[in-house]
């Protein structure tokens, strides 16, 4: 497939799509959908306003086309879209697609990895803030074990998946936890992505001096191991990655709040709702559902439509974050477009 390569008004290639597949999830989390805010009344977004999977995956073929290499499916929770690894099927068949990959609580992929990975699911991101049960059921909401976790990265591994481990780290709240997990993972060959705590939506009280640093974190960890710095794979990375000395397990930091990776961003986001977002950060959408049901729109408006909403954009949050008019900004909220 001959890619046309598009570029933002900072010189920006498109490389990485991140699909938010549903705005359900079965947890919780303190950070990204508190109990309080998301209650048993809360309004989810009925299946009429979901972008359909041959939606989906003609948006996949457009964006592959327009220089996309990376898709990653998220949520909410993907797992709870029903027969996702039909989805999975759609997308890995695209001509051009290099890597697909899935970010989840692991709850469900018992059920799911061996079928995931049939449709050509090549890894998993899975969500774990702490190996203590106790405070990993607080912060997730539903007193859901450990355990539970650990069955999902076994299976994951099962069925030859590539295995990332995510945690968000909050001071006050499991900070503590920095070592001990990257200890696990270590032992088990797994690659830790520690996150700082970021701003994202309107609903998790998000607090300056509740984050904890990636050079905090890295402080830390050089007490206890010895790390060597990995270069970047690809441009846009956005993980600063070590590798424990003698070993080739590494360990990685999403510094988005204390060392900003704006001028390299290659990510465009589609909501569970049909809307393109050009930043993590960036409240305002661009509706590409109705754009597509409204009238039977050709690929060529559609890629034109794309075109201009990737050429336009200028979105630097995570460099403007301490200016006023940043801080004052409408967000999207993260069960609407993923991490």
């Amino acid at each position: 497939m001959e890619k046309l390569i598009i570029r933002d008004q900072l010189n920006r290639p498109l490389r990485d799509l991140r699909i938010s597949v549903i705005d359900r999830c079965n947890f919780r989390c303190t950070y990204c959908m508190p109990a309080e805010k998301f209650g048993p009344d809360f309004a989810f977004l009925p299946k009429s306003e979901l972008l359909t999977y041959e939606e989906i995956e003609r948006l996949g073929k457009i964006f592959v086309g327009l220089g996309v290499e990376k898709i990653r499916l998220t949520g909410g929770e993907p797992l709870l879209r029903k027969d996702l690894p039909l989805l999975v099927k759609k997308l890995s068949d695209i001509e051009g697609l290099k890597d697909i990959g899935l970010t989840t609580n692991g709850v469900l992929l018992p059920k799911y990895a061996k079928e995931l990975k049939a449709a050509g699911l090549l890894r998993v991101n899975i969500s774990l803030d702490t190996l203590n049960s106790e405070l990993f059921g607080q912060i997730n909401g539903r007193g859901v074990g450990v355990e539970t976790i650990l069955e999902g990265i076994r299976a994951a591994q099962d069925a030859g998946l590539g295995v990332k481990i995510n945690m968000v780290v909050k001071k006050g709240l499991n900070e503590t936890e920095i070592v001990p997990m990257a200890k696990f993972c270590k032992e088990q060959g797994l690659q830790l992505r520690f996150i700082e705590y970021m701003d994202v939506g309107s609903t998790n009280g998000w607090k300056m001096d509740e984050v904890v640093t990636k050079r905090e974190i890295y402080e830390l960890l050089k007490e206890h191991y010895l790390l060597e710095p990995v270069d970047p794979d690809y441009f846009g990375e956005v993980a600063k990655r070590y590798r424990y000395e003698g070993t080739d397990v590494d360990v990685g930091f999403i510094p988005s709040v204390s060392e900003s990776f704006c001028s390299s961003c290659t990510r465009a986001r589609l909501s569970a709702n049909g809307q393109i977002f050009t930043c993590l950060f960036n409240g305002e959408g661009h509706d590409i559902k109705e754009f597509m049901r409204r009238q039977d729109m050709t690929d060529e408006e559609i890629i034109e439509r794309i075109t201009g909403i990737w050429s336009g954009r200028k979105d630097r949050y995570s460099d403007e974050r301490t200016e006023e008019g940043a801080k004052n900004r409408k967000k999207i909220e993260m069960s609407y477009i993923g991490g």
